[in-house]
Parts: C-alpha cells; structure tokens; sequence
C-alpha cells in the first residue's frame, strides 16, 4: 500500500489522526537524537552512522506524511478547525524533525567530539529538549478528544495545562542551555577555535529543536482560543 492511499484512508471523516501521525514520526525523530549524542561523546562513529541515517530516514518519512496531509486534506471540513491553521500546525511539527536532521548531519560531517567535562551536561540538555517534544505530542494526541467535545468543558482546560508544562520544559531547556554556554566559555582556551564555534552552534539548535516543539503547543493554543 502506498503513502498516499494509506494516509487518505485515514482521513475518515476527520483529518486528526493524520496530523498526529505526523507527530508521531517527528517525536521518534527527536527521540533518536539521544543514542546518536551517546554515540558521539563515545565516539563510536559507525553507530552514529546508523543512527544518523535511520533520524534522516524519520524525518525524509515525515516530509512525505507532511505532503500527503496536503494532497488529502478535504478542500471543505466539516470541523471547528479553519483548514489553513491545520496546514500551519503540520508545517511548524515538520521544523522539529528538520531541526535533529541538521544537528545530527552536522555533528556526524565534522566527526565532532564533545568535550568529556562537557558530555553528561549536554546528554542531559538533549534530553532536556526530547522531553519538550515528547510534551508537544502529549498535547497534540488530545487534539482528537478536542473536536469531539467541540473545543469546550473539560478537555480544553486539560490541553491548556499540557500546553502550560510544556512551556515550562522549553523555559528549563532554556535554563540548560545558558549553563551549558556558560561552562564551554570556561573551556574556550584549552580547545580549537573551530571546534568551540561548532559546539556553540549544536548548542544553539538543541534550543531551537525544543524553541520548535512549544511552537507546536503556540499553535494549538490558537485554534484552542479561536
């Protein structure tokens, strides 16, 4: 069966599960940036390989749900969601698995090594940013429950304390990232000019990548206000 006939056969009468199947393969996506990280600081270089590719193989398999929601998405819904805001949300969950592909393809191009006084602090900002997206998903499976009860009651309160926490994992990454920079300046002496660059930007996209995972949640508290 192929992507297309698969995904429109999902469809039903509602475009939700898709959207979520989606996130489903980004998170996973994010998800295998830790073994690839625990690979690196290894530097067991054939196992960053394999990871490497199987992150690029999630993210190449987002792309191809992502254009299929697209092509499937009924011109008319019969649901409280105007279409444009579904196309949006597809859009800003596909950035999340952008985001691992570019950290992992940079990391394994430049072979770069994470210094050892540095490595449990970055596995742990990693980790730090994967929890972030595993939020983002927490809140975007309710999505279903949301259009069923008709975005009222209950449910909306529910996906506002998700979308809450979820925040506040992005704010703690955040936290993480300042002492992380903060140690590597320390280090800036004893280490190669380049390589100091190339850290400060891995460090820069592990916050984008969770920065990209609350605006999964900013999205879907526009169609919960609207």
């Amino acid at each position: 069966m192929s992507f297309g006939s698969s995904i429109a056969g999902l469809f039903g009468r509602s475009p939700i599960k898709p959207l979520q199947q989606h996130y489903d393969t980004v998170h996973q996506c994010a998800c295998t940036l830790a073994d690839f990280f625990t690979a690196v600081t290894q530097s067991d270089w054939d196992q960053a390989r394999i990871l490497r590719k199987r992150i690029a193989e999630l993210e190449n398999e987002a792309d191809e749900l992502k254009k299929e929601f697209r092509l499937n998405l009924p011109k008319s819904l019969f649901l409280p969601v105007p279409r444009t805001d579904l196309l949006e949300l597809i859009s800003v969950q596909d950035k999340v698995a952008n985001k691992a592909k570019d950290i992992s393809g940079l990391m394994l191009g430049r072979e770069m090594s994470i210094p050892a006084t540095l490595a449990d602090a970055m596995l742990s900002y990693v980790q730090g940013a994967i929890d972030t997206s595993a939020q983002a998903q927490k809140a975007i499976n309710e999505l279903d429950e949301l259009v069923e009860t008709g975005f009222s009651g209950r449910e909306i309160k529910l996906v506002e304390d998700l979308i809450e926490e979820l925040d506040r994992l992005e704010r703690a990454n955040d936290e993480q990232q300042i002492t992380i920079r903060a140690t590597l300046f320390k280090l800036e002496s004893e280490l190669p000019p380049v390589d100091v660059i190339f850290l400060y930007k891995i460090i820069e996209w592990v916050g984008d990548l969770a920065d990209r995972a609350q605006k999964v949640g900013g999205r879907l508290q526009m169609l919960v206000a609207r």
